[in-house]
């Protein structure tokens, strides 16, 4: 997948020469790649606007790009260890991530010639056709995968990784102790992804 370089730094060193500003996205995306729950949300909270707007430029609609921010987060949950710092900030892989999704989603629409023009001006920087194959019918899988949880843990898992809520207020809306809902969540996900994984 083709990366986008980050715009370089107007700071001076020194010496002159441009000096790099410190990635804040960099340390999250590695401690969600081990799984680290609070990082995720505060990973959400500081990138979410930004790649709703990504993906409701690129699809047209607000319900679809709203569907679309979810699967991405899933995405990015479970593709984490991927990132490289040193190839790529933080911001630009995970909109590189939104990118790509985005465009399977518009390849899996019905062809219509408006859709096919946007794709192809939207999607010409984009990833290699061989990318593209790879990461087809992405969104589906998603939705495959959760299918495989039972449906309130699914629920759960879209309240506490997706819409932020709390150990606490989950317990509460399904009735259940905190720490069965703790259970819950880590069976869940390692469940979702395993099967993203297969």
């Amino acid at each position: 997948m083709s990366e986008l370089r980050p715009p370089s730094s107007d700071r001076q060193g020194p010496s002159g020469a441009g000096a790099a500003e410190p990635d804040p996205l960099a340390p999250l995306l590695s401690r969600v790649a081990s799984g680290d729950r609070e990082a995720f949300r505060q990973l959400y909270s500081a990138t979410s606007a930004k790649l709703f707007g990504t993906a409701l430029r690129m699809l047209g609609n607000r319900a679809e790009a709203e569907e679309a921010l979810q699967e991405v987060f899933v995405r990015i949950w479970t593709r984490a260890h991927r990132f490289d710092a040193g190839r790529a900030r933080g911001m630009t892989w995970m909109i590189a991530v939104t990118r790509n999704h985005c465009i399977d989603r518009l390849r899996a629409r019905p062809a219509r010639t408006e859709d096919a023009s946007a794709l192809e001006t939207i999607a010409a920087p984009g990833p290699s056709p061989e990318a593209s194959a790879i990461a087809s019918s992405e969104a589906r899988r998603i939705a495959e995968c959760f299918g495989t949880l039972e449906p309130d843990r699914a629920q759960a898992v879209r309240g506490a990784y997706l819409d932020g809520l709390s150990y606490e207020a989950l317990s509460a809306r399904f009735a259940v102790p905190v720490n069965t809902m703790r259970s819950w969540l880590r069976r869940g996900l390692m469940k979702l992804k395993d099967c993203l994984e297969a």
